[in-house]
């Protein structure tokens, strides 16, 4: 029997000892199907690190793998193979290299994005409201128009990235880039393994936010220096971080796995030929779809009205306008309360952190819960069973005579709620189904989600002040209804998914080989495509 070599994940040029046997036809075996183990924790003692991880796809059959194979002028093409096969311990250490190279400086530059809009709420303890003769409907005037326009270019600036690859496009912008890295991430990942990157991907706003705190409580207490408020040199300051981060990204950002190769990155870029030929086959393998467009397609306007018609993803778009609602009045008031409560400016600031810390931890176990258990609605809709009881103390106790660190207790509590957003952009990531939906399908989540920002920042008012009942109200009201949103989503999956399982379980082998082969159905809209739910 034939065999064949399998080279160390390493820069060493020598392989291994291990080796694949061949069958009759010269293909070799795959792995045993893996997905129900994905994280370390779930792996048993017995478990074989170098046994086979290549997984079953489509590629593996060859007529339905002539129905799939990427274009011709794919970027990573030339790293395309069916038949490469690859072990667990390969397949790890690559993930691992991706989480330092790529991942890493993602998060970074989330973190000094946020720092940028985290510093507004350090600043309300420092009379940035009074100095420039500012009321709280002001104030909510102002958090309304930076979400408009956030909203408004959210959609341009993913077609513009789509076009010019967003290697060149973020760093250009460092604003509303949320959706650019999305897209980005996915020409990396698997599916289960973006959901959960992009749980610390958002943890990284609470970083940012600690940070802010901690350097508002510093720099704030130079009010008075050469004749400026403190809460300008704090915008001073932060914005110059965002400025450097910016700058380094366009080194440190390759357009793809196989595109690493800089003066900056070296001559040989960051990856062998061997792990760019196990990134680009893993994630394909996986996801045939990745291979739709190159990283330099741009989305026509017939593609963009396609993508915007799917009335599929709209049960996710609804859900990004709502699901933080409840929780964003409280958020953008908190350091304000503070100060009316009497705390301190650098006291105020302190006490805005321990909810960021804890939300911390909530988030990513959120979003490792939505993978392991594979139920992402329930997962998700649990931060608002978690935030409901905290908004009716809110609502029904006297917190006017209440003890302040009582209030400040039960805001940080209800702050500190699971956050489902990472969960629910992957899966909106997944439920696209390919590159040009996702392109527009996660800049129009975003745009739901700022919407939702621009309602949430206009539900506490000046004539509702300081106990905003009226507000709390209206805040219990909306997330009831974000709990039946959620259940009216699941109820839509299961029943489209199980309206394509009758149809495609009716039909002959040979019948789906036809439709494989005869379908301009695309995307999502392929009968042998399930929804996530």
């Amino acid at each position: 029997m034939a065999t064949v070599l399998v080279q160390n994940i390493s820069d060493k040029k020598t392989p291994t000892e291990s080796t694949i046997s061949l069958d009759s036809d010269g293909i070799p075996p795959l792995g045993a199907p893996k997905q129900e183990k994905r994280f370390w924790f779930q792996r048993s003692r017995d478990f074989d690190i170098d046994a086979i991880a290549t997984q079953p796809s489509v590629f593996d059959d060859p007529q339905t793998a002539e129905k799939y194979q990427p274009r011709d002028d794919w970027e990573n093409l030339h790293r395309f193979d069916p038949k490469v096969r690859w072990t667990w311990a390969e397949e790890y250490a690559i993930v691992r290299k991706i989480d330092w190279r790529i991942m890493v400086w993602a998060c970074v530059m989330f973190m000094a994005l946020e720092l940028d809009r985290a510093n507004l709420s350090q600043a309300l303890t420092d009379n940035f409201l009074n100095d420039l003769h500012f009321s709280t409907n002001d104030y909510n005037l102002g958090n309304t128009v930076f979400k408009l326009s956030f909203l408004i270019a959210e959609l341009p600036s993913q077609l513009v990235s789509k076009w010019m690859g967003p290697d060149r496009w973020i760093p250009s912008q460092m604003g509303g880039f949320i959706p650019d890295v999305i897209l980005y991430l996915s020409y990396f990942y698997k599916h289960h393994e973006l959901t959960i990157r992009l749980g610390f991907f958002w943890t990284m706003m609470s970083v940012a936010d600690i940070l802010s705190a901690l350097i508002g409580a510093g720099l704030l207490k130079m009010r008075g220096v050469l004749g400026y408020a403190g809460w300008r040199w704090l915008f001073l300051l932060e914005a110059l971080i965002t400025l450097i981060v910016g700058l380094f990204s366009f080194v440190l950002m390759p357009a793809g796995p196989c595109q690493t190769a800089s003066w900056f990155r070296g001559k040989n870029g960051w990856f062998t030929p061997r792990e760019e030929t196990i990134i680009v086959n893993r994630v394909l393998r996986e996801d045939p779809s990745k291979s739709g467009m190159h990283n330099r397609q741009p989305i026509t306007p017939k593609l963009l009205w396609k993508c915007l018609k799917d009335f599929d993803l709209w049960p996710l778009y609804i859900i990004g306008l709502t699901f933080q609602i409840p929780a964003v009045p409280e958020q953008q008031y908190l350091t304000l309360s503070l100060r009316q409560m009497k705390f301190d400016t650098f006291t105020s600031n302190l006490l805005s952190i321990p909810y960021t810390v804890i939300h911390i931890f909530t988030m990513l176990a959120n979003t490792y819960a939505a993978e392991i258990f594979g139920n992402l609605t329930l997962v998700s809709v649990v931060g608002q069973f978690w935030i409901l009881p905290f908004l009716i103390y809110l609502n029904i106790a006297d917190t006017a005579s209440a003890s302040r660190w009582v209030i400040w207790t039960v805001t940080t509590l209800l702050l500190a709620y699971p956050n489902s957003h990472a969960i629910q952009v992957a899966w909106n990531s997944r439920n696209s189904n390919a590159v040009r939906s996702r392109t527009v399908s996660a800049a129009c989540y975003n745009m739901f989600c700022q919407a939702g920002g621009i309602i949430a920042s206009n539900i506490y008012r000046a004539d509702d002040a300081p106990l905003y009942r009226r507000g709390n109200r209206q805040l219990i009201g909306i997330l009831a209804g974000n709990i039946g949103i959620y259940g009216l989503t699941k109820i839509y999956y299961v029943l489209r998914n199980r309206h394509r399982d009758r149809k495609w379980n009716a039909m002959t082998a040979e019948e789906k080989l036809e439709y494989l082969s005869t379908t301009t159905d695309e995307g999502n809209k392929r009968l042998d495509f399930r929804f996530a739910h």
